[in-house]
Order: structure tokens, then C-alpha cells, then sequence
């Protein structure tokens, strides 16, 4: 946790978000990846 304060406090709240919000979608884009290549080998 430490480590995430001191990451905060270097980079910038705004950078941290952003990083923090592209992950998330990251994850929904493989998700729907996923998905979609199921449909097509179905």
C-alpha cells in the first residue's frame, strides 16, 4: 500500500486513474474477445 501512496504522490493522481481505468477496460475488451470468438467457432 506503501508503494501505491508513494506512486500517487510521484506521478500524479490523474496519471494513476488513468492507468487504473485503461486496466479495467483492458479486461472488458478480452472479455468481449472472448465472446465474440466463441460465436464465430459456434
Amino acid at each position: 500500500m506503501e508503494q501505491w501512496l508513494k506512486l500517487i504522490q510521484e506521478v500524479g493522481f490523474p496519471i494513476f486513474v488513468s492507468f487504473y481505468l485503461m486496466h479495467r477496460v483492458e479486461t472488458k475488451l478480452q472479455l468481449i474477445h472472448e465472446a465474440l470468438l466463441s460465436l464465430k467457432n459456434a
